[in-house]
């Protein structure tokens, strides 16, 4: 098996036809939940920028980087942490990062509210150009998501704007960027961030030349290596809820088995933190849900509440020393 190619050109405001590239979608959150992104017209020299400010960030002492680490962005969840500091499937990633989201100052109602997950972004004081260049990239990350999102709105029989009208009229938008350092020899069985699936609607990706990044197919672990001018996009839990199992959040892990680093820039476009996402008119019943068979053995039809209440329940368990400081998760 290999993971399709579409053209979101058309959707973009390129040209072509809208219709087949919604098709192209559709085929691909069915078959595989994974797919890559080519003619989004990004410009590549941007990321290639912010490769290199990422990778400038990431040389600095820790004791700099520090400067920013997470505990300190308090109930907005940004900033830095060490290798080892996130968690999957309770054991800790091979990997170090960033967390970032949308830029919300002190008057933004959802920071007057105190709500977690918005707030103000920590930017290091080195290099000094990496805040231009992630917000810039979230701003282009989100045009390319709505693209992709109303294109999987067409290929669902909904009207194009259905996601904006229904469940991202206010997105919960985020971006992180990850170092995976070679493993030591002796640890080349583990993983830089082990079997897991995303929590929210869409993800696209950007990956240096580095080798990585799995999926699991029916067939078993599959490769998706990168492609010069492409991203990888994938589909979360809440798609999988929505469509009644129609689209499948795909499980996927990551090993660097360079001697280099490996550095990824996952984007994430969730719903709204109020949205309730519920089964859409066109599915009358869940599909078996397969909860047994799922990396983490729970099922997304079952969950009750607001998308806000869903991810909160999910990331105390990535960084459970941060979720203890009830400052950040208290509600």
């Amino acid at each position: 098996m290999e993971v399709p190619e579409v053209d979101v050109g058309p959707l973009v405001g390129g040209p072509g036809d809208a219709s087949l590239a919604a098709s192209a979608i559709d085929a691909a959150c069915r078959d595989v939940g994974f797919f890559y992104v080519v003619g989004h017209r990004v410009d590549p020299r941007s990321l290639a920028r912010l490769d290199e400010l990422a990778r400038a960030f990431f040389a600095l002492p820790e004791d700099e980087k520090g400067e920013i680490d997470m505990a300190r962005g308090g109930r907005a969840w940004r900033g830095w942490f060490p290798v080892g500091g996130e968690f999957t499937s309770g054991v800790p990633d091979l990997k170090e990062g960033l967390y970032f989201g949308a830029e919300l100052g002190p008057d933004h109602p959802r920071v007057r509210a105190n709500t977690p997950l918005h707030g103000r972004n920590l930017f290091p004081r080195r290099p000094a150009g990496l805040r231009d260049a992630v917000l810039a990239h979230l701003d282009e990350m989100t045009r390319v998501g709505r693209a992709i999102l109303s294109g999987m709105a067409g290929g669902l029989g909904l009207p194009p704007t259905w996601f904006v009208d229904h469940l991202t009229a206010d997105p919960l938008v985020l971006f992180r960027i990850f170092r995976y350092p070679p493993a030591p020899r002796e640890q080349r069985e583990g993983w830089g961030v082990a079997e897991h699936t995303d929590y929210g609607l869409l993800t696209i990706l950007a990956q240096d030349d580095n080798r990585g990044l799995q999926i699991r197919a029916r067939s078993g672990w599959v490769d998706a290596d990168p492609r010069p001018g492409s991203f990888v996009c994938n589909i979360g839990d809440m798609l999988e809820r929505l469509t009644g199992g129609r689209y499948r959040s795909t499980p996927h892990r990551v090993r660097n088995l360079g001697d280099g680093d490996r550095l990824s820039f996952p984007f994430f476009l969730d719903p709204s933190w109020d949205a309730v996402v519920d089964r859409l008119p066109i599915v009358e019943r869940p599909r078996d849900d397969g909860a047994a068979e799922r990396w983490d053995q729970t099922s997304v039809h079952g969950f009750r509440g607001t998308y806000g209440e869903y991810i909160l329940g999910k990331v105390g368990n990535v960084f459970p020393d941060l979720a203890a400081d009830t400052r950040v998760l208290d509600t």
